[in-house]
């Protein structure tokens, strides 16, 4: 397989470093950088982003994430390896992700356990690495970004 284009977010010039502002500021939320790590890669997951599989991977890995955890993260439900924080987090970067799946995106109950763990600063980060993820799946499922390629 071949990228269709380069990525759009480095093709037009004032994209790409409010995009990576936008990364950064998620970092500033109190949320541990592994469970954004997490949230960044069970989302890429859903979406099929091979590229960002496997830049969340190689990132998740950089902030100290074990090989265990990420081969379990698509199955963190069935697994011993997260804390109940980390699934309220991984709970809520589905919902946000698979917003079509059903008539209440993101449930009364997956929201209350999110916040039983993050106070709102955190909630924010978590949803800004939703949305932000899902910005960069899009980008790169469309044009075919490749795996292994930098930017």
């Amino acid at each position: 397989m071949q990228a269709r284009m380069s990525n759009p977010a480095t093709i037009l010039p004032d994209v790409l470093q409010p995009i990576q502002a936008l990364l950064k500021a998620t970092r500033q939320g109190g949320v541990p950088q592994k469970t954004l790590e997490l949230v960044h890669l069970r989302a890429s997951q859903i979406n099929g982003c091979s590229y960002c599989v496997d830049y969340g991977a190689r990132s998740a890995r950089k902030a100290g994430e074990t090989d265990e955890r990420l081969f379990a993260v698509a199955a963190w439900r069935e697994t011993p390896y997260f804390t109940d924080a980390e699934r309220a987090a991984l709970a809520l970067a589905e919902a946000a992700t698979r917003l079509s799946d059903r008539p209440d995106a993101v449930s009364d109950e997956v929201w209350e356990e999110a916040t039983r763990y993050y106070d709102e600063k955190g909630l924010a980060a978590i949803i800004l690495m939703i949305a932000t993820t899902n910005l960069f799946n899009r980008l790169n499922a469309t044009t075919r970004q490749m795996a292994g390629q930098g930017w």
